[in-house]
């Protein structure tokens, strides 16, 4: 049963718990005080939660046996990054009897009140499950934002087979760090699990349907966020070895380039100085054209000798299909 006024939705499952799905523009809403009166546990939640402005979650047994969980979720429901004073704050609030959401988008609400989702928050016997399936809901919009991120991964590795150049470590990092965001909205998923488990310590969720949905999710969602991590790193990896490589070759290129010309850099440098008994300094054009042949003789002969020592190898013959590697 749903029951709507404005900022105000109940839905009352068939298992006797209630979710106060709740709209509120300040702290000092009439909601805000209707809550403190009618369910006391929410005192220490709503005392907390308008100082917090990432995500928080906290567990707690105020009668020493019954759990509470509540805290705040910060995500996303747009695939692009954003910044968090962008994202979504949502506030939640779990007992043995209710859930309680404050500020949840209009995008979620819309979704958790399709039949699926409303046949399975009635099916819940515990409001905490009604979270689990809130929470599979919300993780959602991150999973949408990973396969995009996917897309432009492959999209990068293409680009880096095809013409690996400077600008690709730049986006590498882009990757990088978007991959950090997707993470760190993540994060906090990974913590309503753990936390649930200690606080239903006792077995009461571990054979939900629900829960173990919830599980499997985040557990797949990690697969992944490890594995684009070891991409990233490969990429990076790859990036760097190719940028060594080609450190190495032009530093080899210039080495052998030097050691042929050295001839006549020293045939240049002797007979440019200016003393009269070097030979041929004046004879004319039969000077010229002697010390000329004696300059590209010995440059020949050094790049043969060291063509046949094997120290050029394949340096100084560029295919020209691979001249962009």
């Amino acid at each position: 049963m749903t029951n709507a006024n404005r900022g105000q939705r109940l839905i009352t499952s068939e298992q006797g718990w209630k979710w106060h799905d709740l709209e509120i523009e300040s702290w000092e809403d009439a909601v805000i005080h209707k809550l403190r009166r009618d369910i006391p546990d929410t005192e220490e939640w709503l005392e907390l939660i308008p100082s917090v402005e990432t995500n928080y979650l906290s567990v707690r047994f105020p009668d020493g046996e019954n759990a509470i969980i509540f805290g705040s979720l910060v995500y996303s429901i747009e695939e692009e990054m954003q910044e968090i004073k962008d994202c979504v704050h949502m506030h939640f609030f779990v007992s043995k009897d209710c859930l309680i959401t404050l500020n949840l988008d209009a995008h979620t609400r819309e979704r958790m009140h399709v039949r699926e989702k409303m046949l399975m928050l009635h099916a819940c016997r515990l409001p905490v499950e009604g979270m689990f399936v809130l929470i599979r809901t919300i993780l959602h919009y991150i999973h949408i934002g990973m396969d995009r991120f996917e897309m432009n991964l492959r999209r990068l590795e293409e680009i880096m087979k095809e013409h690996n150049k400077k600008h690709l470590m730049d986006r590498i990092l882009d990757s990088r760090f978007e991959l950090l965001y997707w993470s760190n909205l993540f994060i906090p998923f990974q913590e309503i699990v753990t936390a649930s488990r200690e606080a239903y310590s006792g077995g009461e969720i571990e054979n939900s349907a629900y829960f173990k949905r919830l599980v499997f999710r985040t557990e797949r969602m990690h697969v992944l966020f490890k594995h684009y991590e070891k991409e990233i790193d490969t990429l990076i990896s790859i990036d760097e070895a190719v940028s060594a490589f080609r450190g190495n070759d032009i530093m080899k290129t210039l080495t052998i380039i030097t050691a042929i010309f050295t001839p006549a850099t020293v045939i240049g440098a002797i007979w440019g100085m200016n003393f009269d008994f070097l030979p041929w300094v004046k004879t004319g054009v039969s000077g010229f054209l002697i010390i000329s042949a004696i300059t590209a003789f010995s440059t020949l002969a050094f790049y043969l000798w060291m063509n046949m020592k094997g120290w050029t190898g394949d340096l100084l013959q560029v295919d020209k299909k691979d001249a962009h590697l």
